[in-house]
């Protein structure tokens, strides 16, 4: 039983900032929660939790709706399920310190869908820009952000 306690998700599957999710979480007292599959085994620190799921595809996501509650944080790159998270009233943020909300997630999804169409035709499309130590600092900032308005800072 969590007893009210807010938790931090992580979809830790190609989550590039996890010492950094799990430095704030220590720094700010939050428990943190790693959900990732058997294929992409991770070790993190004493202070969090690693969740191991099933190598299907979706497992993870699956697992993170499944648990988390209103209130809770979940660090995710995929649309898809943060879409599922806005309507529990849970807060959706990406590695690179975007806020999934009400107002951009139908573009996010339906962009999405549009890739996914030109690929099944055959077409090349080009992927995410390559991860930097700017996204680093955004995510660091926006998360840090989030956690210290929380605890009333």
């Amino acid at each position: 039983m969590r007893n009210g306690e807010k938790v931090v998700y992580v979809d830790a599957d190609a989550c590039p900032v996890k010492d950094e999710i799990e430095a704030l979480c220590e720094k700010y007292k939050r428990k943190v929660i790693f959900v990732a599959s058997y294929a992409h085994m991770i070790n993190r620190q004493k202070n969090s939790i690693t969740i191991m799921v099933d190598s299907r595809r979706e497992e993870a996501d699956l697992y993170i709706v499944n648990h988390c509650r209103k209130g809770d944080i979940v660090v995710t790159q995929d649309h898809g399920l943060a879409a599922l998270l806005l309507p529990k009233k849970v807060l959706a943020i990406s590695p690179r310190g975007k806020l999934f909300n009400e107002d951009n997630i139908d573009e996010l999804l339906y962009v999405r869908h549009l890739g996914q169409k030109q690929r099944r035709a055959g077409m090349k499309t080009k992927g995410p820009n390559k991860f930097t130590n700017d996204d680093i600092l955004k995510f660091c900032q926006e998360f840090e952000k989030i956690l210290s308005t929380e605890e009333g800072i």
